[in-house]
């Protein structure tokens, strides 16, 4: 691990001038102290101090440091990192801008973590870079943000709710936006959907040239396939697939437990957070997982499916990513748009994610050819809209946890947000910052 001595700052924001960046920037500023010293960076110092103004209203703005520097200028990320013991990245999308910076941080011993939602970006930073973080202490945690950490944790959740009552089996997740306004969505999200879609080959090539990591043994046999659009009756919602990067970032952490199934190697931890990492590994219960986006009306659904079919049609060439990035509002039916939503559309989302677990009450029931499951327990992770505001919530949260705990958790390497942070009071952190975990039902001889 690098020497912390020499850092001058404990946690440098990059991109905090960007439509994501400046929240972040303001969640910061409420830990601010004379204890934690915070400094800000990007390329423009105007935007910046305007942007740390806009994050301290209505009080004046507090005397933090601008440092410059420029994804493309790699001296300059090193200099960043050479200075601080976290770096918090705001700048996607991550397919382009990401790399320069992780590579910096890994160089200089830096820990970071990011907002990405990426799987092809996330995927190719273990790959690449996963060895060198080991050795040079830098640990390196992508989709702190709403991809993915609300889903990790609420898998978590629910997963540890089947502790003496069975095994699960699968796993659905819904997500459910809710507002008394318009919804309008990140464009950062909406932009790196559209890239995700052009460069869909690039990551197949990357998973294929990757060893194949074992998968956790699930009991029971697989999920059935199920309709295009479902009509989730038990929570009142229409849902139809999310291609998200959270069924992925889960999928990525059920592996590393199964490779790793009494926890990290070469992590040096208390007595106290050995036992709690113990129990922690021993309470997930891997399961099929997936993803949907839900809605009270089927007409919200079909506004989904239109928005999904122009994206995965028009992105697989130069000139429909041209079309569809130029005007998001059309293609996207109003849910996003460049200029991102106004601060009254933000302050007056929020979002639901359900986690509805089907299983069954003994293990040898689900050894038995042809039997369905015959239990059902549902939890549901909620809270502010999900870019803006819970984004930057658990963003923080992580990066205090970071600062805080270090000595907890692993010297260095890339890993997901459920592997660093499921062990962690991050659950309890988010409680008591807006986002709630509650048990909605649990039901046995459903079939």
């Amino acid at each position: 691990m690098a020497n912390e001595e020499t850092k001058k700052f404990d946690l440098v924001i990059l991109g905090a001038s960007g439509f994501t960046g400046k929240y972040v920037l303001r969640e910061a500023l409420k830990y601010l102290s004379p204890s934690l010293a915070i400094a800000i960076a990007g390329r423009n110092p105007t935007k910046l101090a305007a942007a740390l103004e806009w994050a301290a209203s209505p009080t004046p703005p507090p005397a933090i440091p601008v440092i410059l520097a420029d994804v493309s200028d790699h001296s300059s990320l090193l200099d960043v990192a050479a200075q601080t013991k976290l770096l918090l990245s705001c700048v996607g999308p991550f397919r382009l801008h990401g790399a320069a910076v992780v590579a910096a941080c890994v160089e200089s011993g830096a820990d970071y973590l990011d907002i990405s939602g990426e799987p092809e970006f996330m995927e190719r930073m273990e790959a690449e870079y996963h060895e060198k973080a080991v050795k040079t202490g830098s640990l390196v945690v992508s989709a702190c943000g709403f991809d993915s950490v609300p889903a990790e944790l609420g898998v978590l959740f629910n997963s540890r709710k089947w502790e003496g009552v069975g095994v699960v089996n699968r796993m659905e997740a819904y997500l459910s936006l809710e507002s008394e306004r318009k919804i309008v969505g990140n464009f950062g999200t909406y932009e790196s959907a559209v890239l995700g879609v052009a460069n869909v080959e690039q990551l197949q090539e990357l998973r294929r040239s990757r060893p194949r990591r074992p998968r956790p043994k699930i009991p029971g046999p697989p999920p059935p396939k199920g309709p295009l659009v479902e009509h989730q009756k038990t929570i009142g919602l229409w849902a139809v697939k999310l291609p998200s990067a959270d069924s992925v970032v889960v999928r990525r952490t059920l592996a590393t437990l199964t490779e790793h199934p009494h926890g990290l190697p070469g992590v040096e931890e208390s007595d106290e957070y050995v036992e709690k990492r113990k129990n922690f590994w021993s309470s997930v219960k891997p399961a099929h997982f997936g993803v949907k986006i839900g809605s009270k009306s089927l007409l919200g659904i079909v506004r989904f499916i239109f928005t999904g079919l122009f994206i995965g049609l028009l992105g697989k060439f130069a000139f429909g990513r041209s079309l569809l990035l130029k005007f998001p509002e059309i293609f996207s039916l109003g849910w996003f748009r460049k200029t991102g939503p106004t601060e009254e559309e933000v302050s007056s989302a929020t979002f639901k994610m359900w986690f509805v677990g089907h299983g069954y009450m003994d293990e040898s029931t689900a050894s038995q050819s042809g039997k369905k499951p015959d239990t059902e327990i549902i939890t549901r992770v909620s809270g502010p809209e999900i870019g803006y505001l819970t984004t930057p919530i658990v963003l923080i949260q992580c990066a205090l946890i970071v600062l805080h705990q270090r000595s907890n958790l692993p010297k260095g390497g890339v890993y997901t947000p459920g592997i660093v942070f499921g062990p962690t009071d991050l659950q309890q952190r988010l409680q008591e910052n807006g986002i709630s975990f509650d048990v909605i039902s649990m039901k046995t001889g459903t079939n």
